[in-house]
């Protein structure tokens, strides 16, 4: 069968990850983030030794000094008094934490980073490795599908939010990722820019699931109404025949969204119910500085979890959905699945999700 060779990793490496492995990040300045930990909690058994309370203001865009003295810094003290560094493979970031670090330049060599992208390169730093600001560094795990996530072998964490645009919205994501099952079926839709390396990416996926549980468009229509949908890949706004916000889509629990998009994760303020995105040209219509589409709609919609970027990182440094949506076909968990599916860290992506969520083995 043509996706055996994830079956084969299931079967041989993957062991199911528990709250012992998770870092749960507090910021004790926002009230939401201390109700999303403490809903969190207790669902995965997160002992209480791998909370971690930092004290920043709850501000989305944050400069570098205080990413590193009021999130890094405090974080690393939090691995490393409860001997933590290498046990911890995940870490939980709630709403509330500072989502995107503004900086100089522009291009492949931008220094603004998502907050959660930067985080994961923590691992290597307290290791004494450094890193340059400009640019992204390459990810040591992408695409290491037939391998089992650990240190060292690995040196990163593996950095999930859950976030979206209110404390109940995350309260349901995480009942969604308890409930998650593998069944359902996974809704590609190509009708986007023309792009030939994003649209063979793909083209892949589709080659790489079951051909029963996949929906493949390659047409101009835009996908809607779609039931029992437990993955989707698209091009949100950058589709130039969208134009709803909400696919109508029936989510699945354990369901992940993932699209070709450059800054759908700047924010996780909501917008009002009306807006929607039109294009570059209608200025008056942007939503936080753009007319692209919102990652947090997807959860507001249904799903479990959702991929996204705080700013521009190129169509190379968005997730794949052909090491993505296979992976967690074959029951890697959301973060592992994620992160061997994104060429750079330090660079842009951000991950709506539970960290553990897992549909299971097939």
């Amino acid at each position: 069968m043509r996706h055996c060779w994830f079956l084969c990793l299931a079967a041989t490496s993957l062991c199911a990850q528990t709250g012992e492995q998770v870092l749960l990040v507090v910021n004790r300045e926002d009230a939401g983030s201390r109700q999303v930990a403490d809903y969190y909690r207790p669902r995965r058994s997160v002992p209480a030794k791998n909370v971690c309370v930092l004290s920043t203001p709850p501000r989305e865009e944050i400069s570098w000094p205080v990413y590193e003295e009021q999130i890094e810094k405090p974080i690393g003290e939090c691995l490393a008094q409860a001997r933590l560094t290498e046990k911890i493979l995940y870490i939980a970031l709630t709403m509330g934490i500072p989502l995107k670090v503004d900086g100089a330049g522009g291009g492949l060599l931008a220094e603004h980073a998502s907050v959660d992208s930067e985080l994961a390169l923590l691992y290597g730093k307290l290791h004494g490795a450094t890193f340059a600001r400009a640019g992204g560094v390459a990810n040591p795990f992408f695409m290491k599908t037939r391998e089992p996530f650990g240190h060292p072998r690995f040196p990163i964490y593996l950095v999930a939010r859950l976030a979206a645009f209110s404390v109940p919205e995350v309260q349901a994501m995480i009942d969604r990722s308890l409930a998650a099952r593998n069944r359902g079926k996974f809704v590609l839709d190509l009708s986007g820019s023309g792009d030939k390396e994003g649209e063979n990416w793909l083209r892949a996926t589709a080659m790489l699931l079951p051909a029963g549980r996949v929906v493949l468009d390659e047409t101009a229509n835009v996908l809607y109404n779609e039931q029992d949908v437990v993955g989707y890949a698209a091009w949100g706004s950058n589709d130039p025949n969208r134009r709803e916000r909400n696919l109508g889509f029936k989510w699945l629990p354990g369901a992940v969204a993932t699209e070709y998009v450059s800054t759908n994760a700047r924010t996780l303020e909501r917008p009002a119910e009306d807006w929607t995105f039109r294009g570059w040209a209608e200025k008056e219509n942007f939503f936080q500085g753009s007319s692209q589409s919102l990652t947090a709609d997807y959860i507001h919609q249904g799903a479990t979890a959702a991929t996204g970027n705080t700013y521009e990182p190129f169509l190379g440094a968005c997730a794949r959905p052909n090491y993505f949506l296979p992976a967690y076909f074959s029951g890697r968990n959301l973060a592992e699945s994620y992160y061997l599916s994104i060429a750079w860290l330090s660079w842009q992506g951000v991950l709506l999700g539970d960290p553990l969520c897992s549909l299971r083995r097939p």
